[in-house]
């Protein structure tokens, strides 16, 4: 599972999350272990994977199947 964080931009609910995720909207890969961490990554790099959208300042967050 990765987890992802807003770009440029943060979100008050869940359906605002997935509407700009499904949409292609770029968000930024929060893993130190990986090389890309801190990078921007959309819906087109992802799919089959488990994700944990963390969203309204790191207060909330699910999981989401891309």
């Amino acid at each position: 599972m990765i987890i992802l964080q807003p770009y440029l931009k943060d979100y008050k609910s869940k359906a605002e999350v997935l509407a700009d995720f499904n949409a292609g909207k770029d968000f930024i890969l929060n893993d130190m272990n990986s090389r890309w961490d801190g990078k921007p990554i959309s819906i087109r790099d992802l799919e089959g994977l488990k994700i944990e959208f963390r969203y309204a300042k790191d207060r909330k967050f699910f999981i989401h199947e891309a």
